[in-house]
């Protein structure tokens, strides 16, 4: 707990909290204001069956994040949705764009997602395996999204490939063809003992091009995050301060029959350094200081997606058919401070005075193609149906890149620059292509019973080549490889109307992470195949109290084979099919509509995710000695999954006069304790005896990091036209992290370092916009 500074920015967020106070003495009645409805919750529409429907009507886990909601708490990342939606877990490594998420305990173990994520009609992101679509999950700043429906659970039957934990779906907002609107704003934001300020504007507009035929919006948002980390090597203060980008063009064609959508979009995140502080490797205390890091090296990420879509739905009369086309290029590169694990090489290698400084580079270039045709049935008559293709084509190229420099970042003195100066040079080229077929229905025996299921058949056929072209730390060589493989998904999903305000539903599901092509050597199979999982899950939704008090549970079981572990042969790494875990949980949601002006929420889930059996074990020979690791045992907690977590709100809406309302806004959320990895076990063993002697075993267990819990504060005063918000993030400044890895030499094997990356530090913003 730490005392709240009276920073300039946070005067100004105390005042206009106090004038929306004071403006309460004006309120009028609120029935009479009207607005808010006393008598019901809002009605929610979400499209993750692929077709508009009442969320309680669904038979699946799904949660969605309102425009309100993203604006309130001015949400710019993925990250600021932790512990907001039952099951998903997000660590970030300090940055926009590098972030790992899991729903429902589904870690991504491999290089590759467990959780899709789609904008509109089309997925975004890497299948395949060399990507790393595990560490580096899309992450876009949400401006002009008019909501992200989270679909918890395997989406295998109609999303396809990497939504065996579930799929994250941003919805954007689409052009209004009747009304005008023009729309700018910006805000200002500070955190705590932070020098450096952050800003944003941004600019949206819709324009009615012909009436109720054409339409165009456009808008454009930019967002500069304030550094909050000093470096104790140089001085350098607030170091990891970044920029995001948002700009979107979207034109829409109605016609007679039929709707044409064209979408251009980029976004872009530009960070100088990593958000992370260096640790006690035994304590986990800062090691200089609160947010302080050692870095010698500058470490930049930078990422930019190029999209472009094209969807047509077109009423046949006795179907809907939709055709839904997509384009993407994701460029993305990063730099890692790797002179504690490198840096030695200069002296106690080469023999130098003293060591030197390392960085290692990983660039990541996608183009990705998508095409969707499907035919969906009307809503009339009991049975609904619908059936489609899909197709995709990845073209990527992976790059890895790491340097030996003197300690001052200028090159190695001759002629040791030529023999280590490059310590690897390592280029990925890959190639993804798959085709599906689906199809779903559901039919209703009765008005209280129905029955869905799905289907869906894939195929995917992948190349890649790891080259290695300078280097002394890996072998120098090209090894292609190429991969096939068939999967198949399917669902089936009965619901019971208990009555008009209560459902009861079952689902069984299954997902897929596709598999690919391994480096050809001996003791390592050609490919991997796809990791699969099945969800078993029931749940109730329901309203109670005149429709007031919403209340949904759900209890689920994931039984997951062939997961997808690195192994390593003769020095040479890939990943073998291994091992099953499982997750079991329980999920709540729920919303009281107290009043017309005040409404209480709370999530919470309850995750137990644990390995089931230990990973392979993996065998190097050290003569005279035989050295065998395994990187996870029985009974682990996959990585980065709490037991507990919950999120508790309260919003208060307050009629003012002359057409103005205010709204005071918190939430309280808790996130509970978990591991950074899995159990390493490392044993030497004397293979001269029958069967080998064990002469010694190491045990390294996973990090922990500690639970937390925060509380954030929101506020506003609007009308028509104008929209006065503050907000506190943090409020009691809680020091938690989200993510913790340990800097260990591969020289010496003596961990210097942990490198944890905070929850945001206490931040205090404002901001105002303006629609006409």
């Amino acid at each position: 707990m730490r005392t709240l500074r009276r920073s300039p920015l946070a005067m100004v967020i105390t005042g206009t909290l106090a004038m929306a106070v004071t403006g309460s003495a004006f309120a009028q009645d609120a029935a009479a204001a009207g607005g808010r409805s006393a008598t019901e919750l809002d009605k929610v529409v979400v499209t993750a069956n692929k077709r508009s429907e009442n969320i309680r009507e669904v038979p699946s886990s799904i949660s969605v994040i309102t425009e309100e909601s993203i604006e309130n708490s001015h949400a710019t990342q993925l990250s600021d949705f932790q512990s907001t939606v039952p099951g998903l877990y997000i660590s970030t490594n300090g940055s926009p764009g590098k972030t790992q998420v899991s729903l429902r305990g589904v870690s991504p173990l491999s290089s590759s997602a467990t959780v899709g994520t789609y904008l509109d009609e089309t997925p975004l992101g890497s299948s395949g395996i060399y990507q790393a679509a595990n560490f580096f999950a899309l992450d876009l700043l949400p401006y002009d999204i008019g909501r992200i429906e989270v679909l918890r659970g395997p989406q295998g039957t109609l999303y396809g490939a990497s939504a065996m934990g579930g799929l994250v779906k941003y919805v954007s907002v689409a052009p209004d063809l009747a009304n005008t609107e023009f729309r700018v704003g910006g805000g200002l934001s500070s955190v705590e003992d932070s020098g450096d300020l952050g800003w944003n504007a941004r600019f949206g507009a819709n324009l009615p091009l012909v009436d109720d035929r054409l339409g165009l919006r456009v808008s454009y948002a930019q967002n500069e995050l304030p550094g909050y980390i000093d470096n104790v090597v140089n001085g350098e203060e607030d170091i990891n301060s970044g920029k995001q980008t948002s700009a979107r063009v979207a034109l829409r064609w109605q016609g007679e029959a039929a709707t044409l959508d064209l979408t251009a979009m980029r976004q872009t995140v530009d960070s100088d350094n990593n958000g992370v502080v260096a640790l006690d490797p035994e304590s986990q205390q800062p090691l200089f200081g609160d947010l302080t890091n050692n870095v010698i090296v500058d470490e930049p990420f930078f990422k930019d997606v190029d999209y472009y879509s094209a969807t047509v739905n077109w009423n046949l009369g006795w179907a809907d058919f939709v055709s839904a086309t997509g384009y993407s290029e994701s460029r993305s590169n990063q730099r890692q401070d790797t002179t504690v694990l490198y840096g030695g090489v200069a002296d106690m290698l080469l023999g130098l005075p003293e060591p030197g400084s390392s960085y290692f580079d990983i660039g990541l270039d996608l183009d990705k193609f998508t095409q969707e045709f499907r035919l969906v049935s009307k809503e009339s008559g009991p049975f609904e149906w619908m059936a489609g293709v899909f197709y995709t084509k990845e073209d990527a190229f992976q790059k890895q890149t790491a340097k030996l420099n003197q300690l001052d970042g200028s090159p190695l003195p001759a002629p040791f620059d030529a023999i280590a100066g490059t310590l690897a040079v390592l280029q990925i080229p890959s190639t993804y292509e798959e085709t599906a077929f689906f199809a779903n229905g559901a039919y209703n025996f009765t008005d209280a019973f129905k029955i869905g299921a799905g289907v869906r058949w894939s195929r995917n056929e992948q190349d890649f080549s790891q080259d290695v072209t300078e280097g002394i730390l890996v072998p120098l060589g090209s090894t292609p490889n190429s991969s096939s493989e068939d999967v198949f998904t399917w669902s089936l999903s009965p619901q019971l109307q208990l009555s008009d305000e209560a459902m009861l539903y079952a689902r069984v599901a299954t997902g897929y992470q596709p598999g690919g092509p391994n480096v050809l050597v001996e003791g390592l199979p050609s490919q991997v195949d796809a990791s699969t999982l099945t969800n078993y899950e029931l749940g109730l939704k329901s309203l109670w109290l005149d429709n007031r008090l919403q209340f949904d549970l759900t209890g689920f079981h994931i039984a997951w084979e062939d997961i997808q572990v690195a192994s390593v042969v003769n020095g040479i790494s890939g990943l073998v099919n291994a091992g099953k875990a499982s997750s079991t949980g329980i999920e709540l949601a729920a919303v009281f509509h107290a009043s017309s002006n005040f409404d209480l929420g709370l999530n919470g889930s309850y995750t137990d995710s644990k390995l089931d059996e230990s990973f392979p074990v993996i065998s190097v020979e050290s003569p005279p000695y035989l050295v065998e690791i395994t990187s996870g045992a029985k009974g682990d907690a996959l990585p980065y999954v709490p037991e507990w977590s919950w999120n508790a709100t309260a919003d208060y809406y307050l009629p003012l006069s002359n057409g103005w309302t205010a709204h005071f806004g918190g939430a309280l959320r808790y996130v509970g304790a978990r591991r950074n990895g899995t159990t390493n076990r490392q044993d030497i063993l004397d293979p001269s005896t029958t069967p080998p002697t064990l002469l010694m075993s190491d045990v390294t267990l996973p990090l922990e990091l500690d639970s937390y819990t925060a509380v954030d504060l929101n506020a506003y005063v609007s009308n028509e036209n104008w929209t006065f918000r503050a907000y506190v993030k943090n409020v009691s400044d809680e020091r938690a992290y989200q993510s913790i890895n340990d800097v260990t030499s591969e020289l010496t094997d003596v961990t210097e370092k942990l490198v944890a990356a905070p929850i945001q530090p206490r931040t205090f913003g404002i901001e105002v916009d303006y629609r006409f």
